[in-house]
């Protein structure tokens, strides 16, 4: 629960380019090429992880990391297990035909530890979950480059905090813990491999 690793991911270092520190350097607008969106979880039949690709979002760039903004979506029914009935329980919880979208909206970036390819950061910003709006941080590291930029973290989550129930099955015999974390790992912009 404590590790770093949901959510947006900066990129520079992987591609061999110079860096200055990443908090200083013109960060550019670009929309979102790449994600993935899991969270881990704890249940009475033992640890599990949900996970999706498929997301959409766009960075706004700033001449510095901490004025960059944007926003990272997933669809609710996207989010798989690899087990069909917890699952459905998943969507079901989720009431995802109520409220069909994971959204993170990005207010501001704190720079923290300087790399030489990346810098520690803490996006502050919002989870909007189950059509419940809670504010969030979420700590990790961002890579920057000319051609776009990667964010990598996570940060634990209360779902009772978004109204999310049915964690409880068979008479309270299968509980899942509401306690998550929540990973994120996006690129922005086209980036060379």
């Amino acid at each position: 629960m404590k590790r770093a690793g949901w959510g947006l991911m900066l990129v520079a270092g992987a591609l061999g380019v110079p860096t200055r520190g990443i908090a200083a350097q013109t960060i550019p607008s670009a929309p979102l090429t790449k994600g993935t969106l899991a969270f881990d979880a704890k249940a009475s039949l033992g640890p599990f992880t949900g996970t999706t690709t498929t997301m959409s979002g766009a960075m706004q760039g700033a001449a510095s990391l901490s004025g960059v903004r944007g926003s990272v979506e997933a669809p609710s029914k996207s989010l798989s297990t690899s087990n069909g009935h917890r699952d459905r329980d998943m969507a079901s919880s989720l009431e995802i035909e109520k409220y069909p979208t994971i959204r993170f909206d990005l207010d501001s970036v704190a720079a923290g530890e300087v790399r030489p390819d990346s810098s520690a950061v803490t996006l502050h910003g919002r989870f909007t979950i189950h059509g419940e709006t809670r504010q969030a941080a979420i700590p990790g590291w961002a890579w920057v480059s000319p051609a776009g930029a990667r964010f990598r973290g996570a940060t634990p989550l209360n779902l009772k905090d978004y109204g999310i129930g049915g964690l409880s099955k068979m008479l309270g015999v299968l509980k899942m813990n509401a306690m998550i974390v929540v990973r994120v790992d996006v690129v922005f912009g086209h980036l060379s491999s």
